[in-house]
């Protein structure tokens, strides 16, 4: 049997050559704060990677996505292990694009401390008046570069994605940074729609997006996940106020208030983490979480 090795490892994820595509493995690791906990959550990968597959069926209309398959049989044998199945996505290879797209559509997060200051997010003036939590009259693209881990992503303007895009593609750095923004727009709209009928608020999330051999723009890395984006319930949704989340809080807030963990949690912490993820899923899609 040919073995792997990953040719990249993110914070979570973990990524392997197959010759015309590649295999992207969800661990079960978890990182806040740009760090990787000392904890793993079990079955975070496989619920991340079943959510992306979810939301990458459902927007293909919108715009082309990266994924082949998630079912480790269309893999090589060395995946069809137990540690594999699941949270294993064969996609085509992409030339990813060097920008973060993160829309946000309701205020909250560095965005309403930022707003607080001087009534702005990214430099994007918002209304006067905005409570935490509001909703935005109109969602906002607020691009950012790509961090190596341990840095932090930096915030640009839609005319620095223009000018990093054209450096890259000359000619075509004004065609692919429009593209990019308008396919998020559009894919934060038609999915928070949804979401929110299904009883979640999505606040904001990232995408990325890549290029596929014909040049054309296509939607990459991971899709509308605990990890790339805010959750809220719909259920008590109250502005004015910080809200309940689907995602990694507990995490957060724990940390916040035990500063000297060395970033390893209680059990009980990584329990509510999971159970949150998997509660998240099984609203969205209707289906009860099965590895």
């Amino acid at each position: 049997m040919k073995t792997f090795s990953p040719i990249k490892e993110g914070k979570v994820r973990e990524v392997y050559d197959n010759e015309d595509t590649l295999i992207i493995v969800a661990t079960d690791r978890i990182s806040a704060f740009d760090v990787i906990l000392k904890n793993k959550v079990t079955k975070k990968g496989a619920i991340l990677t079943q959510m992306s597959k979810f939301w990458f069926d459902f927007t293909k209309d919108i715009v082309p996505n990266h994924m082949v398959s998630t079912d480790v049989k269309d893999m090589p044998e060395f995946f069809q292990q137990e540690q594999y199945n699941g949270n294993s996505m064969m996609c085509k290879k992409l030339e990813m694009l060097p920008v973060e797209c993160i829309v946000r559509g309701y205020i909250t997060g560095s965005g309403w401390e930022s707003y607080k200051k001087d009534g702005t997010v990214c430099g994007i003036k918002l209304p006067e008046g905005l409570q935490e939590s509001d909703k935005l009259p109109e969602p906002i693209y607020t691009p950012t570069t790509k961090a190596e881990i341990g840095d932090h992503d930096e915030h640009i303007s839609f005319e620095e994605s223009v000018e990093i895009l054209e450096k890259l593609y000359p000619g075509k750095g004004r065609d692919y940074a429009t593209q990019i923004k308008d396919c998020t727009i559009n894919l934060y709209k038609k999915c928070a729609e949804y979401a929110l009928s299904k009883g979640i608020i999505i606040a904001d999330t990232k995408f990325e997006f890549g290029l596929d051999e014909n040049g054309n723009v296509v939607i990459g890395d991971e899709m509308l996940t605990p990890d790339s984006s805010r959750f809220w319930p719909l259920d008590g949704y109250k502005p004015g106020q910080g809200q309940p989340s689907f995602d990694k809080q507990f995490v957060r807030d724990w940390l916040k208030a035990n500063p000297e963990s060395d970033y390893l949690l209680p059990e009980e912490v990584v329990t509510k983490t999971v159970n949150k993820y998997e509660e998240a899923y099984e609203l969205l899609t209707g289906k009860k979480f099965e590895k």
